[in-house]
């Protein structure tokens, strides 16, 4: 059994060996992994990439200050549902609200968001998830 703590893995098809797997393995502390071979078989291959996250959902704390700052940068009524599972574009966010949002994030939490990491949050948790990391990092 395999154990992995940090954000994701990469699992790709070689187009040679179809069989086997390539794994890519980005921002982890540890793995764990008990031997050469790594097989997953509950993951099924299809062509292209594909990834398998590995993660740790963010404090409810966090995830309520998300969404607090999503409902006031989005200008919200008070009484609307907002959740981790909440897509910025489902709440009407576009672009430029998802960059306000994360510009917004960024001075509450006092950390600095690269754009290449701003532009895989689609949702309150993966930006509630992406802010622990961040704050950790800087505490650390």
């Amino acid at each position: 059994m395999a154990s992995v703590a940090g954000t994701w893995i990469s699992i790709r098809s070689s187009p040679l060996h179809q069989n086997q797997a390539t794994a890519t393995i980005s921002s982890l502390k540890s793995v764990s992994l008990p031997s050469q071979r790594m097989t997953f078989p509950s993951v099924r291959l299809q062509p292209g990439p594909q990834r398998f996250r590995v993660s740790c959902s963010a404090k409810k704390e966090t995830v309520d200050k998300v969404c607090e700052i999503v409902r006031k940068q989005l200008a919200l009524p008070e009484d609307s549902s907002v959740t981790g599972e909440s897509k910025f574009s489902q709440l009407g966010a576009d672009s430029l609200d998802t960059v306000e949002i994360v510009m917004g994030l960024e001075e509450a939490f006092g950390i600095s968001v690269e754009e290449e990491s701003a532009q895989t949050i689609a949702t309150v948790q993966d930006a509630a998830d992406l802010i622990e990391k961040l704050v950790e990092t800087k505490d650390g």
